[in-house]
């Protein structure tokens, strides 16, 4: 990924609803021989760079045990603790796996069948270059393999909320129908068929169908014209998306509402732990990732990632970034959980210290 310091507005609507992909793991960087690297270890690493203020992990093992983990400080030149495992950070990516699981429940009510292409629900709405809706299914929608080009490379962050970013992904060429290709697209017209059957915003529907049945009460969408976040919170810090000229800032106040379906969610790790714990890895499908970039062995199933762990078995989990936060969660097969944020945008040789401490948070016992 490029360094934000050299993106113009249009590029950085990109950064906004990435995903990290290396998710492969990576050798530790530390000199200590007599014991392999602790999840403190990695965090600690990570608050070294000083575009990285604070991270934090929160893990609960099988049995229920869980462990706060937290390394630097919640607000650059403050000496003040990061907020644990009710602190509330913007999610990113990881939405999809929200927005996954609320159409699968759709599915389950039978208000959404799968198989059935996308004309079924939003008629008329995908039309563009080799693109039609009766030829994707809801089911290509969640699996990233729809053919829609993501929208992002076309987007524009000084007209956020003013452009329709549907019909701007239309403009751009597909991608191979049936074949994995990450897309935001995706997310953005399941939001929209969860409205078609509903008739109701995805956000409404999906805090009725698994925040209130999981009890993640401290999770949220944020209101339109909402810039903040409620409630307790590091202060996040990256390049604002209007400002880059700036270098790194204070970017704790985003639009969350205008990244839509696909990464506009404020939740917390104690909250993501109750979602993952209900998010059983038994019938998922997963289709072979084959872009570059991702590890040997990785899938994709419906909204969740499947990715080998360095200590055996794999993760089934999600990963984001936003100007100012970058973050991992997820689970493994055991029922072990783990989420992992930082509070500045993890790239180069930071991107590859948080991965690696996801990958031992997930392989501690």
């Amino acid at each position: 990924m490029s360094s934000p310091r050299s993106l113009a507005p249009r590029r950085l609507l990109a950064l906004a609803l990435a995903v990290p992909v290396l998710l492969a793991p990576v050798a530790p960087a530390f000199a200590a021989a007599d014991r392999p690297p602790s999840v403190q270890d990695r965090l600690d690493a990570l608050t070294t760079a000083p575009e990285i203020p604070g991270a934090l992990a929160y893990i609960r093992h099988p049995g229920g045990r869980t462990v706060t983990i937290v390394s630097g400080t919640a607000e650059r030149g403050a000496e003040r603790r990061m907020p644990g495992a009710s602190g509330r950070l913007r999610i990113a990516s990881v939405s999809k796996s929200v927005i996954a699981a609320t159409v699968l429940e759709l599915a389950d009510q039978g208000k959404v069948d799968l198989s059935k292409p996308v004309e079924t629900y939003l008629p008329g709405v995908i039309r563009g270059k080799g693109m039609h809706g009766k030829d994707i299914t809801v089911r290509m929608l969640l699996r990233q393999t729809s053919g829609l080009p993501d929208f992002t490379p076309v987007a524009d962050w000084s007209k956020i909320g003013r452009q329709d970013l549907l019909k701007l992904a239309l403009t751009l060429a597909p991608t191979p129908r049936g074949e994995f290709a990450y897309s935001n697209t995706n997310y953005l017209v399941l939001g929209k068929v969860i409205r078609a059957v509903t008739g109701r915003d995805f956000r409404v529907v999906s805090r009725d169908l698994v925040f209130k049945p999981l009890g993640m009460r401290d999770t949220y969408w944020p209101a339109k014209g909402e810039t903040g976040i409620r409630g307790p919170h590091a202060r996040t810090y990256g390049v604002h998306p209007l400002k880059p000229k700036d270098g790194v800032v204070d970017v704790t106040r985003l639009p969350g509402y205008e990244f839509d379906a696909s990464g506009g969610l404020i939740s917390t790790p104690r909250d993501l732990d109750r979602f993952w714990r209900a998010r059983k890895p038994a019938g998922t499908e997963f289709v072979k990732i084959g872009e570059q970039g991702w590890p040997k062995g990785a899938r994709y199933g419906y909204g969740v990632m499947s990715i080998p762990l360095s200590c055996g078995g794999d993760l089934l989990g999600h990963g984001g970034d936003l100007p100012g936060v970058s973050v991992f969660s997820g689970r493994d097969r055991a029922g072990r959980t783990a989420t992992v944020y930082v509070t500045g945008s993890a790239e180069g040789e930071s991107r590859q210290r948080l991965i690696a401490a996801f990958d031992t948070a997930l392989c501690s016992r």
